[in-house]
């Protein structure tokens, strides 16, 4: 457990790391280790700061053996991204360029075909839920394409075969007469 007894200086120094930090994680930390000096309970700041009790024993922990530095999380958890700086700036790079510039038959990008390109390109391959999030965290959106022939055919004629369409459902049929 923490020594209940803090400094002014060791206080002010929390109190100051606190209030100066964006990461959520730190405030949380040095929240953690002033309620403890406060005299607050295990039990009690776990379910005050919405965390586990083990979490409040590992912050205490760091805080007891680094200090200051204790209260920092070292690393982001999990593997490192292969989303280099290097395939981010291909990525933007690709979005931003119509697919028939570069040489394909197609017009608009899909996630699978701007996958392989970035492949072809980088020789780093991310599947298309990853390459989502990182188009995401680079600031694009994505959706499906609507396919429609608007634009690439003849309105006029579209328009007199749909009219002509709409007779010819409203005409009765010629019935098939049954031998009795």
């Amino acid at each position: 457990m923490v020594s209940r007894k803090l400094t002014d200086k060791q206080w002010d120094a929390l109190d100051q790391m606190r209030f100066s930090t964006r990461d959520a994680k730190v405030f949380r930390n040095a929240t953690i280790i002033l309620l403890s000096a406060a005299g607050n309970s295990k039990p009690q700041i776990a379910q005050e700061l919405g965390c586990s009790p083990a979490t409040v024993d590992n912050v205490r922990k760091g805080y007891r053996q680094r200090g200051l530095d204790g209260l920092v999380p070292r690393t982001s958890p999990g593997r490192a991204s292969r989303a280099t700086a290097e395939y981010r700036a291909a990525l933007r790079e690709a979005v931003q360029t119509q697919p028939q510039s570069l040489g394909y038959g197609f017009s608009v990008w899909s996630l699978a075909r701007l996958a392989q390109h970035l492949k072809r390109t980088t020789g780093i391959s991310l599947g298309e839920d990853q390459l989502g999030r990182v188009l995401r965290a680079e600031g694009f959106s994505y959706q499906r394409p609507k396919h429609t022939m608007k634009g690439k055919r003849d309105e006029a004629a579209y328009e007199r075969a749909r009219r002509r369409l709409k007779t010819l459902k409203k005409k009765p049929s010629n019935p098939v007469l049954a031998k009795s």
